[in-house]
């Protein structure tokens, strides 16, 4: 199997639908459930392009050609004293999970945010019991920052999610010429 990634495009949103109708895979999220093409197309076209000027980020993973994962950083808001905060966001379809697609998407974001993005910090929440998310975040540098009680609802019960950040591994240089 090969897999590929790339910014998202429209044309995903068929596919990208289809990862989505799996109980499994938008109950760990907070989207919900009946999503349908139009509605992520909507979604994706919005992200393409970006806006001018915006360090957001959304890529997707082919395993042969076909999107099975779907990961971006976005920014955690409008103020001014947070535009070095992003967002993580990344969710792979059930049959592909355990293949590499979501180590090699947080691997590309990471990437992105460390060196080309100027982002300080990535944050995001994980529902308390998603041990395999939490594992890959926690190989990725991220660390528990705080639990929220009953924080979103799940399957008509309210659960705990785990707030998890990440500051970027080395402070940016400046790099001045001798003269």
């Amino acid at each position: 199997m090969t897999l590929t990634l790339r910014r998202v495009k429209p044309a995903d949103a068929a596919a990208i639908a289809e990862q989505f109708a799996d109980p499994e895979v938008f109950g760990n999220t907070l989207q919900l459930p009946y999503g349908s093409e139009e509605i992520w197309a909507q979604r994706l076209a919005g992200m393409n392009p970006p806006a001018a000027g915006s360090n957001e980020m959304v890529l997707a993973a082919l395993l042969d050609g076909r999107p099975v994962g779907l990961a971006g950083l976005h920014p955690a808001g409008p103020q001014v004293r947070r535009r070095h905060v992003m967002g993580l966001g990344i969710t792979v379809a059930k049959a592909a999970q355990g293949q590499g697609v979501g180590h090699a998407l947080m691997t590309a974001l990471l990437d992105y945010a460390d060196n080309w993005a100027q982002i300080l910090r990535i944050e995001l929440t994980v529902f308390h019991d998603n041990a395999r998310a939490i594992r890959l975040y926690e190989r990725h540098g991220f660390e528990h920052e705080g639990r929220l009680r009953a924080d979103a609802l799940r399957n008509g019960v309210y659960e705990d999610v785990l707030m998890m950040g990440r500051l970027h591994p080395r402070q940016p240089l400046v790099r001045t010429s001798a003269g």
